[in-house]
């Protein structure tokens, strides 16, 4: 097992630090997703890498967007299922890529049983509190030697963001700054010990810095609150909102905008585990 800066493992039924979690939208904007953010998928294609697909296997892409990294691995003569928790975003999967199947599931509710030879999952364990509940339904899903290969946010990932987030809710007089935890970040020890103990034997996870660029200039980074960070809008009135984004910015500018661009502070976590 290869590990990169290992964090401290916390407790295993406590994942977030902060006293209020939202789940994962189960409706996403799908044409903003592929319009602004096409960066979470684009970055995954060297997750399909790690996976290395072959002719004739049975591959879940768990939390599968629009379906462009279930195209990618189905190049390889795989026969791939995309499952999304979000019906808006399975339609435009369906619609991009007529001749593969989608299907809406939630992954803390998968019902397969033994009949893949990998799952796959980029950029979506992050939004689920209950990491144990994806990785039994990942295991049961899996038929024996089956692998899980996946990437997400790991523990420090977007630390700078989520700091300035904080600090603008408190300057509006929010009541919910530092109460608002959208996602799940877990450290290297943390994630393969739930892995480990649930029937998985890891055999790579690494956490890595990886810097990435925003798209469309001076708007980057309120097109990723708009997408990702919905929660800590809630609550605000226009005035308000407005007042939040500007602190935003003002807070991150001089750290995270350069070369007329926004780039989020992103560390993710990288795995392969097999059972």
């Amino acid at each position: 097992m290869t590990t990169t800066r290992p964090g401290k493992m916390p407790n295993a039924n406590t994942p977030s630090e902060k006293s209020e979690t939202k789940p994962a939208p189960s409706a996403w904007n799908a044409n903003l997703y592929d319009a602004k953010h096409d960066f979470v998928w684009k970055y995954g294609s060297d997750v399909v890498s790690l996976l290395a697909p072959q002719p004739g296997e049975r591959i879940l892409d768990l939390g599968c967007g629009t379906g462009h990294l279930s195209a990618q691995i189905a190049e390889s003569g795989a026969r791939v299922l995309g499952v999304d928790r979000s019906p808006e975003m399975i339609q435009a999967a369906r619609q991009a890529y007529p001749k593969l199947k989608f299907e809406v599931a939630d992954a803390m509710e998968l019902k397969f049983d033994g009949e893949f030879d990998a799952v796959f999952s980029n950029a979506v364990l992050h939004w689920i509190h209950e990491p144990v509940r994806v990785i039994l339904g990942v295991r049961r899903a899996l038929a024996p030697g089956g692998r899980f290969v996946a990437e997400f946010g790991g523990r420090g990932n977007i630390a700078k963001m989520v700091r300035a987030f904080d600090q603008a809710l408190a300057h509006v007089n929010s009541p919910n700054a530092g109460k608002i935890n959208p996602w799940y970040y877990p450290s290297v020890s943390e994630y393969a010990a739930l892995l480990e103990q649930n029937g998985f034997e890891v055999r790579f996870i690494t956490l890595f810095d990886r810097p990435t660029g925003l798209a469309d200039g001076a708007a980057g980074l309120r097109n990723w609150i708009a997408m990702f960070g919905s929660a800590y809008l809630e609550g605000l009135d226009a005035a308000q909102r407005e007042n939040f984004l500007r602190r935003v910015e003002d807070f991150l500018r001089p750290d995270l905008f350069r070369e007329e661009q926004w780039w989020a502070d992103y560390r993710r976590l990288r795995l392969v585990a097999f059972v």
